[in-house]
Formats: structure tokens, sequence, C-alpha cells
């Protein structure tokens, strides 16, 4: 029933973003572990779009941000303000901000300032918000899809590592193939375009987040997940390339954020349980945002890319 319905969700959405399958699945993956993802991608490769249509296509309610230097965290969480009512009585009235929403887009996030999005890691982090000395809970599900511009750095406040680790993947968009662009510039240039129609309910997608949690995990997947992660941190590999090129690995978030993730892809291609052919797939986004190279790979020419190929080597 799950499979049935998840592959009607990739029907759908693959009908409206065109040449983006492996992020669409990416994503999918991203919201069935119940986690948040960083898209990294320039201008105009679709990805406000797809969270709109995740939007409602999973019957959520979906708002978006776009961030700015001058955005103050009252502008993202709501502020309280002061009401006279019957009698002259005054007292003040909560007002949410956007990020009372089920799914929030938080456009160009590096552009907002430290203290706004200190403000959102709270929200990411503890799905609640505190205004004015009380907590208000956030609705459920709650996911923040946050967008980057990877080009233009200027005026930007590159997210600190501890928020960057409450992200469950960065996924990096690139350009579409040419067959896929041909198909969104004849169906998006017309008369009708195809319409987004709501296929799951935010119901269902608990449902599925529980169920992904309860997919059984070989003991082989579950090494294979330690030994990835482990052999990231140059304090204790035996990789030469790690220990010469990485500055600081991935902490026990990845793993599990891997485990997640691993249980979420093989529930997507409706499968019983992960294998590690999961765990590979997935190394990099997982990965890629909770490493961090030293000058010498910089000098060297080193990419993340290539110190987490490495690592899944022993996995293949």
């Amino acid at each position: 029933m799950l499979g049935t319905r998840l592959a009607m969700v990739r029907d759908r959405i693959g009908r409206i973003i065109f040449g983006q399958q492996e992020v669409v699945d990416l994503t999918l993956c991203t919201l069935l572990a119940g986690g948040h993802v960083l898209l990294i991608g320039v201008p105009g490769l679709a990805k406000t779009r797809l969270v709109e249509t995740l939007g409602t296509i999973l019957g959520m309610n979906e708002k978006r941000i776009q961030c700015t230097p001058d955005l103050m965290p009252a502008d993202i969480l709501g502020s309280e303000v002061l009401e006279e009512g019957e009698g002259g009585r005054r007292s003040f009235r909560f007002i949410p901000g956007p990020v009372f929403s089920q799914l929030l887009m938080a456009d160009e996030i590096n552009r907002a300032s430290p203290r706004t999005q200190s403000a959102l890691l709270q929200a990411m982090q503890e799905g609640r918000v505190s205004v004015a000395g009380h907590y208000h809970a956030l609705p459920t599900p709650f996911h923040v899809l946050a967008t980057q511009n990877p080009l233009e750095q200027e005026g930007t406040y590159p997210l600190p590592e501890a928020q960057l680790d409450r992200f469950l993947m960065q996924i990096d968009v690139t350009y579409p193939d040419r067959d896929a662009e041909r198909r969104m510039m004849v169906a998006t240039t017309g008369v009708e375009s195809e319409k987004a129609v709501t296929v799951m309910s935010p119901t269902d997608l608990q449902e599925a987040q529980r169920l992904v949690r309860r997919i059984p995990v070989s003991d082989g997947v579950v090494e294979g997940i330690l030994d990835l992660v482990r052999r990231g941190r140059p304090d204790s590999t035996d990789v030469p390339e790690v220990q010469r090129h990485v500055a600081w690995g991935p902490g026990p978030r990845a793993s599990q954020a891997l485990m997640l993730a691993s249980r979420a892809r093989a529930a997507l291609d409706g499968r019983l349980a992960p294998s590690l052919d999961d765990v590979v797939a997935l190394a990099k986004p997982v990965l890629r945002h909770r490493m961090a190279l030293n000058f010498a790979a910089r000098a060297d020419g080193i990419t993340l890319d290539d110190v987490i190929d490495r690592l899944c080597k022993p996995l293949m």
C-alpha cells in the first residue's frame, strides 16, 4: 500500500518537475525519514517549484521565506501584540509567523543573519519556538527545505556547522539534460500546464515515517554505516587520504542519518530492507555538509566528493 502511494507521488511530481529525478527521490527520502533538506543550486532549477509541488501533492500547509540580511527572528517566528478588549482590559496575543507551517521553504538561507538562522535552528531541532518566554509547538509534520546559491557569496552568512548538521541531507541540484529541458520548455510555455493534485495527506506521511523506522536493517548494513562514518574521522581512520586532507569528520548524527535515509530509500523503491547499495548512494548527500577539507586538500585540488568516493570503495 505504501509503495503504491509513493509511486503515485513520484509520478505526479515527475509530471511537473523535469530532469531532476534524483533530487526528487532524495527529497522524498528526507521527508520519509522525518528530516530537513538543504538544496544547493543556481537559480532557475525548480527548487521553489519542487517545494510548492510537494506541499500540494502531500497535502501539507506550505509557506516560503525569502531570507535577506535584514530579516529578523520575529519575521519568521511571529510576535506578540498588545490588544485592548472590552472594558479597556489589555492583553498580549501571539501572531504566528510563517514558521508555523508543515513545509517551510527558506530561500537563500545563508543570506539571513546569524541571529535569524539560530531562531530557525531551534525550530528545526526542537519542533517548537520560544517567543517572549513562552514556547509554542510547531505543527506536525514539520520540515524545512532550505536553498542556497553556490555562486554569489557576497553579503552572505555561511551556516555554522551546528546548523548544517541539523539537515539530514545536502542535495546538489544540477542542470537537467537536453531531453528533460526540451520537455520542460514545451510543457511550461503553452496555454495549459500540468497541475499538482493531492495524493497523500500529512497523516499518511506521518504513518509512513513511523513505518520507515520499523524497517529491519541487517547487521551487515549497520556495520557498513559505522565503518563508513568512522573512516571519515581523521583521528580514527586508516585511510591515508582522510588523514592528509580532512580537517574534521562526520559525527554520530551522520550514522543516524544514513540509517534512516537507507530505510527510507528502500521504502521508496518498494523493498523490505535496505542494502549497502543504499548506503553508498546516500553517502554524498548525507556526508557532504558534515565534513571539511583542510588547506592541503584545497591546494591539491581534492574535493569532498573525491574523499567520500574513497570511503565508499570497501562497501562496493
